[in-house]
């Protein structure tokens, strides 16, 4: 298929931000053809039968915190276009050997019943935060500039800033607590001693709380299919099937907009790009990768912790050093003997995922950048050491290496679902300094991917922004 007219703009990609900013540009009052080289829609947020037939799985992101806060998703009508959010009873669950769990509850009081002599600590650390949930994440959902509410802001940088293990040492007393706020931090793809990853903890903890840790109904696929139809609704057109390899592979337009890593814009645009920037691009640093799973099972998860089954997602990794240990470990390009997994099990709460009586689960775990290594065992010892008779469920699995990951995405360099390593030096500045990142030198080529500021997740916000940044110049 091929794009019927010219257009204002372009985008190239459609995965949740390359959507975000042609819905943006769109309500700016430009036409806007998004081109995908795949045949289906939704980057990081497609869903498909990877296993037996009737058993739906998220490709790669399957629970959704950002995108329920985000502050350009909330703006949209994508109820009317088909998504629904299902809330687990639970957010998150964090079992333990002794046949117990730390549970994120909805509420800050419950969930500091399952923090043992933490309660009171983690209600101080939590409680300004979730208050202040849609301010907090007005500002951090979003490229470095003047705080609309630098007060929360500063008290949310000041524990922010630190490394997650350090934090949690210093303000709680007991394991429970350390681990279940090490868990939380682990989604940061860094070793837990780094600066800035308690504020990964911090995010998705108040998260939790203030708007849940959703799934959508139907698989992942559905907010892409949702963000599409209200685009179509607003004149917007996409065309699959269509990979750009080159800048002659894109009609004429007044603004281009990459949903695209610096690589993929090397290698599409670098020929356009200065010198000094195209050195800048090749630079740029990615981080580990992931291994993933995806299970269809002849039965829910046998926890032994009987909360987990309340929670839609689960964080296997024992206590808080053995959660470092085994990011320490994927950082010196080892592959954890114990991995700190991350676990979600949709079907319980959303039954369309699998046929009746049967389920999905999706986990992954950190692997050193680019590992073509399986953590199959690895990853199963794991879930089986907290939910014993796990593997007797099992009638079918999928499992892509890092590797692998890159295979089927190439924003996924490596392996890296993150767009980039999201450490001090590379968490405002992404994909390099500029006073707006979205930009590149050449007018009317801009990168709008979780390769920019805020990052990683489905939130649209990388989008948003840099959509903006290109009406601005196209005014």
């Amino acid at each position: 298929m091929t794009p019927s007219t010219t257009a204002d703009a372009v985008v190239v990609g459609s995965g949740p931000n390359g959507l975000a900013a042609a819905i943006t540009l769109a309500l700016g009052g430009c036409s806007v053809i998004v081109l995908e080289a795949k045949e289906t829609i939704g980057g990081g947020s497609r869903s498909a039968e990877l296993t037996l037939p009737g058993f739906i799985h998220d490709v790669c992101s399957t629970a959704h915190p950002l995108a329920v806060a985000s502050p350009f998703f909330r703006t949209l009508p994508l109820a009317e276009h088909g998504l629904e959010w299902v809330q687990p009873p639970a957010p998150l669950a964090h079992p333990f050997d002794d046949g117990t769990a730390s549970v994120l509850e909805r509420s800050i009081e419950a969930t500091g019943e399952t923090l043992g002599p933490d309660a009171q600590a983690y209600r101080r650390l939590l409680e300004p935060l979730v208050a202040g949930w849609d301010d907090l994440a007005a500002d951090l959902l979003g490229p470095l500039r003047v705080p609309r509410h630098p007060f929360l802001l500063a008290r949310f940088g000041l524990h922010a800033i630190r490394p997650a293990r350090g934090l949690a040492q210093s303000l709680f007393t007991g394991e429970r607590a350390r681990a279940f706020f090490g868990g939380m931090s682990g989604h940061s793809m860094m070793p837990l001693e780094q600066p800035l990853t308690a504020a990964f903890g911090l995010v998705l903890g108040a998260s939790g709380h203030a708007v849940g840790w959703p799934v959508a109904r139907g698989g992942s696929q559905k907010i892409a299919d949702a963000l599409a139809s209200y685009l179509r609704s607003l004149g917007g057109e996409i065309v699959t099937a269509k990979p750009v390899e080159t800048m002659k592979d894109l009609p004429p337009a007044r603004a281009i907009l990459f949903d695209v890593t610096p690589r993929q814009l090397l290698r599409i645009a670098g020929d356009r790009l200065p010198a000094g920037y195209r050195r800048k691009l090749a630079g740029y640093r990615y981080g580990p990768g992931v291994f993933k799973i995806d299970w269809a099972l002849d039965g829910p998860i046998p926890w032994r912790a009987a909360a987990c089954a309340r929670a839609g997602t689960l964080h296997l990794g024992g206590t808080l050093a053995e959660i470092a240990a085994s990011e320490r470990a994927v950082w010196r390009g080892e592959h954890a003997e114990r991995p700190y997994i991350l676990l979600v099990q949709q079907s319980l709460f959303d039954p369309t995922r699998a046929p009746q009586g049967k389920h999905t689960a999706w986990a992954y775990c950190h692997v050193p950048h680019g590992s073509t290594c399986d953590m199959t065992g690895r990853i199963e010892a794991q879930v089986e050491r907290f939910a014993p008779g796990f593997r007797d469920l099992i009638l079918a699995r999928s499992v892509r290496s890092a590797a692998d990951m890159e295979q089927y995405n190439p924003n996924y360099v490596g392996g890296d679902i993150n767009g980039g390593l999201q450490d001090f030096r590379q968490h405002f500045t992404r994909p390099m300094l500029r006073l707006v990142p979205y930009s590149t030198p050449v007018k009317g080529l801009y990168i709008c991917s979780s390769s920019t500021p805020p990052g990683g997740g489905v939130h649209g916000m990388c989008g948003y922004f840099a959509a903006r940044a290109a009406l601005r110049d196209i005014a």
